[in-house]
């Protein structure tokens, strides 16, 4: 007496055609329902479930029903007012909600002996996907004394879970009973996109890289880890854990460098508490040798008597140059292996006689490196 004990049953439409709840009517002064808001329409196959309370006001048995359009679904009602429980628990029930199956969620429980002498508690029992733990018996309470532990709800089967947690005596009589409530869910659904990354020719020890999406639909998704499962592939922009809530998406960076050429291919797997636990992304790119490249000059020769030719370099048209020759050039020809890939060259040369003296540049010349 004193105490709350609630249940949450279910309504189902197991007919060929909608039906409409107009009314709810509970009959019992010990018993009232909440969750449902009328009049409610409920398609061919459709549940919706709600809350009955008991509250009892006396000792003994009391019995009640609940009723959907006059009498068209009768539900009925039954438990036992106790003048005093031997415990008292806090909360005095657990209602978990909506946990996704495949998860678990924990909730503390806490008993108070409420009896003038101590009370040993010598068994437990929880039914349904509830369990607990932090909970060793036989435990024995003094007078006032409390233990708290925890109740872990693990559906899995998607819709209302009901269950219920006992603490027995040494007799098996029981000591207190807790209603236990919760809802199995749905998981969500992860996406990959793209679902495959080629990332074509990339030159050894080079690097490129390519963005990608992980979208959530039907439910959030919490992400645990993503490893590729070979070094030349690499996963960045992600800090994991991570939860992608319910029609949300988050992107990331994946980036190939090759190590030797050739062929190279990988599986980014992203690991999830989503529906499909193992996502993933093919990786393939090829690694291929980085070329090299120089530039080959000449000229005329010089009209006068000359000892020699320099050789000038610069990456604007008209200059500045830089000599680049170490010593002075004999020949009419150069080649230049010190170029960028992806650059331009513009050449000049001078004429150097036996006196030392250099002539003015000559015309211009333009290179364009690969």
């Amino acid at each position: 007496m004193g105490q709350t004990a609630m249940l949450s049953p279910t309504v189902t439409n197991t007919s060929s055609t909608s039906i409409t709840l107009s009314t709810m009517t509970v009959n019992g002064a010990p018993y009232s329902a909440t969750g449902l808001t009328l009049p409610l329409t409920l398609v061919m196959g459709q549940s919706v479930s709600f809350t009955v309370t008991f509250v009892p006001t006396a000792t003994g048995p009391a019995n009640g029903t609940l009723q959907f359009n006059g009498n068209a679904a009768t539900l009925k009602l039954s438990g036992s007012g106790e003048s005093q429980q031997s415990l008292i628990a806090n909360p005095p029930n657990l209602p978990f909600g909506n946990v996704q199956t495949g998860n678990t969620t924990t909730a503390l429980m806490s008993l108070t002996n409420n009896e003038s002498s101590s009370v040993t508690i010598s068994q437990q029992s929880t039914s349904a996907a509830f369990s607990t733990q932090g909970l060793s018996l036989p435990l024995t309470l003094a007078t006032g004394h409390s233990v708290t532990f925890s109740i872990t709800f693990s559906p899995t089967t998607v819709g209302p879970v009901v269950g219920l947690f006992e603490g027995l005596g040494s007799k098996n009589n029981v000591l207190i009973a807790i209603p236990l409530t919760g809802t199995g869910t749905a998981p969500g659904q992860l996406t990959v996109s793209p679902a495959s990354l080629n990332f074509g020719n990339v030159n050894v020890g080079s690097s490129s890289s390519q963005a990608g999406t992980l979208s959530a639909t039907g439910a959030s998704v919490t992400l645990s880890s993503a490893t590729s499962n070979s070094s030349e592939f690499t996963l960045s922009g992600l800090t994991l854990p991570a939860t992608i809530a319910a029609g949300q998406s988050i992107g990331y960076t994946t980036t190939f460098t090759p190590q030797s050429s050739g062929t190279a291919s990988a599986t980014l797997p992203f690991v999830s508490n989503a529906s499909d636990p193992n996502a993933s992304e093919n990786l393939t790119g090829t690694g291929i040798a980085a070329q090299s490249y120089n530039v080959s000059l000449s000229w005329s020769a010089s009209t006068s008597m000359v000892s020699g030719y320099n050789v000038y370099r610069g990456t604007k048209s008209g200059g500045p140059y830089s000599k680049i020759n170490s010593t002075l050039d004999p020949s009419t020809t150069y080649t230049d292996s010190t170029v960028a890939t992806g650059q331009t060259y513009y050449y000049v040369t001078t004429s150097v006689n036996y006196s030392g003296k250099e002539s003015a540049y000559s015309n211009q010349a333009q290179a364009v490196i690969p």
